[in-house]
């Protein structure tokens, strides 16, 4: 099982074809970097990406954790890109458009945990089979392409796709792995993304993937315990004698005090929220 208190709240993708943006990832408070092979670089700078990639990861980004999101299974591009990372010292790979798990089959020999992204109704139906294979340590939404497949208007909320999202974390706590939201396209609605933002959260994910750097801080404050859960969970433990008993005017048992010490646990880990 991957445990929830590692998991990073923030999954900023970094194109592999930009080199600026390689070159301050290193500054940026993401969690995770993805560099980006697959949809952020345009066909004809593939192999610029790939190497720009490898020079970037053998150049170190400052101790943070950085996986690489390659092309899908079936492309043209994905060998090539598994190529790439062989020697390289990588926390994951990213695997775009994963609707079963014999779509693992070609990273299976790099020996890295994958993060398989659920872009597809095919995917939302073999969720868990993805989630439970042995080489995936966690489940990404991959809502722009859900929405398209789905044929939903331009500019829909998620209204529409909410079985699918829950789908996705059902299947994720299922199997015992990372569950990661989708991400938020109107880079310049501060307020529109940190509401969804906060919304993933409530819906169980463990934290979101990203576009811009700008999203960055406001995803790990609602992915971080705020200050009041934090006091709220202490409490819970201290007052915690073992079954069930009444605390703060409700019922609490063991499942309780076993999620208060692991918001506690990630909070070690992680800056808290001022509120």
């Amino acid at each position: 099982m991957t445990h929830p208190e590692s998991a990073p709240r923030s999954l900023l993708y970094v194109p592999g074809s930009n080199a600026r943006a390689l070159e301050k990832a290193s500054g940026l408070a993401a969690d995770m970097l993805i560099i980006d092979l697959e949809d952020a670089v345009p066909a004809d700078r593939k192999d610029e990406a790939r190497a720009a990639m490898r020079a970037a990861v053998m150049a170190g980004f400052s101790g943070k954790r950085v996986a690489v999101r390659i092309n899908a299974t079936g492309t043209a591009e994905q060998a090539a890109d598994i190529d790439a990372l062989a020697d390289l010292a990588l926390d994951a790979v990213v695997l775009p458009k994963v609707d079963a798990p014999i779509d693992l089959g070609p990273v299976r020999g790099l020996g890295l945990p994958v993060l398989a992204m659920i872009e597809t109704p095919t995917a939302i139906y073999a969720a868990r089979d993805i989630g439970a294979d042995p080489a995936v340590a966690g489940l990404i939404a991959g809502l722009n392409d859900l929405a398209h497949e789905l044929k939903l208007p331009d500019g829909m909320d998620r209204t529409a796709m909410s079985h699918a999202i829950q789908a996705i974390v059902l299947a994720a706590r299922a199997a015992g792995v990372w569950a990661f939201d989708g991400v938020y396209n109107a880079i310049d609605n501060v307020a529109g993304f940190a509401g969804e933002a906060a919304e993933g959260r409530r819906l169980g994910f463990d934290g979101k993937s990203l576009i811009h750097p700008s999203q960055v801080d406001p995803c790990n404050a609602a992915f971080a315990p705020s200050a009041r859960e934090i006091a709220a969970a202490e409490a819970l433990v201290a007052a915690a004698t073992g079954g069930a008993q009444r605390h703060e005017g409700r019922m609490i048992e063991d499942m309780h005090v076993a999620a208060a010490r692991a918001l506690l646990a990630r909070r070690c880990r992680l800056p808290s929220r001022s509120r």
